[in-house]
């Protein structure tokens, strides 16, 4: 089977997208929503300065993937971590575990968490927070058929990442377990 000349161009073109999808999380991370212009994520993606324009026709263009990235990312984790939970306290810990990790760089969590709040603004924007909201759920699911205690485990953890990005010495491990434990088991 041979392959089309325009193939490696579809992948460079797809590649360079990736890469400034990227780099809007690092802008994002660093200088909030208000500091993304097609400009600065070309620099960051070290791409020409007409790159983030030609890919994205518009700053929400920009916003939703990198927030369609994320969410994706992160509902897919949290998938094949419900896939392994089995309803015993191991899987909690490996919970724990992944969300001290996340705690650990909180740059790419902060970028998240202010492309998640522009969702409350922009409807359009939900489908994506919805993927991760359903993962969760599905997660909590492994552990109990009680609705209350999957919203409330879906509430608790949102609420302790965000908790996380405003005090000076985030949750660890035990004490994202500890809580858990008590939502769940």
């Amino acid at each position: 089977m041979t392959t089309s000349p325009t193939d490696g161009r579809l992948l460079k073109g797809e590649l360079r997208r990736q890469e400034l999808i990227e780099a809007t999380l690092q802008v994002v991370a660093r200088e909030g929503v208000a500091g993304v212009s097609h400009r600065a994520v070309a620099r960051e993606a070290n791409q020409p300065a007409t790159a983030a324009a030609y890919y994205f026709k518009s700053i929400d263009d920009l916003l939703t993937a990198a927030l369609t990235l994320c969410m994706d990312q992160d509902a897919e984790r949290m998938r094949r971590l419900a896939a392994n939970a089995d309803g015993s306290p191991e899987g909690l810990t490996a919970l724990a575990e992944l969300l001290a990790n996340v705690m650990g760089g909180p740059g790419r969590l902060l970028a998240e968490y202010e492309l998640y709040l522009l969702a409350a603004r922009r409807p359009e924007l939900r489908t994506s927070t919805g993927r991760w909201l359903e993962a969760l759920a599905g997660y909590a699911q492994r552990y109990t058929d009680d609705p209350v205690r999957v919203q409330t485990f879906t509430s608790v953890v949102d609420g302790l990442l965000l908790q996380g990005l405003l005090t000076d010495t985030p949750p660890t491990a035990a004490e994202f377990e500890a809580v858990l434990r008590h939502v769940l088991l």
